[in-house]
């Protein structure tokens, strides 16, 4: 399942349908990123823009990977966009696998990848002003030990 939309959604509620339809699986990875304001460098918003399309497709092929490389039952991502304020859920990962290992992995893999090349451009709005949020390297350096 891969939904991109600007609504909210219950993590929680989510969480549960998705372990419902999965009587097979031994395990459930779940992880909720949410959008923070650090002290020392708060932000008002996080604004996200995407074409849901091409979103949607790049993240079922992302999906696809996880499920074939972990040998996951099953895998889910929700990812918003529009404007979010800190403490609002952006993203949902969930992975189910039939041993804990694979579900760890697999929802560790998703993640890295979606932190760096999910198809979303992002801004942060300042109390100064709004600026576009750039790839850290120790997020690049997480998605490189998936190569090879």
């Amino acid at each position: 399942m891969i939904r991109v939309t600007a609504e909210p959604f219950d993590a929680g509620r989510e969480a549960t349908a998705f372990q419902a339809s999965h009587i097979e699986a031994g395990a459930m990875v779940t992880f909720t990123g949410l959008v923070r304001s650090l002290p020392g460098d708060p932000i008002l918003a996080l604004i996200l823009e995407c074409y849901e399309e091409l979103a949607v497709n790049e993240l079922s092929a992302l999906r696809e990977q996880a499920i074939a490389r972990f040998g996951l039952v099953d895998a889910a991502i929700i990812h918003r966009h529009g404007r979010l304020v800190p403490g609002e859920t952006i993203m949902m990962v969930m992975t189910l696998a039939a041993h804990r290992q694979a579900a760890f992995d697999g929802a560790q893999f998703l993640m890295d990848y979606l932190k760096n090349d999910a198809p979303f451009w992002k801004q942060e709005e300042t109390p100064t002003g709004t600026r576009w949020v750039v790839t850290m390297s120790k997020d690049r350096d997480a998605q490189n030990r998936w190569i090879g």
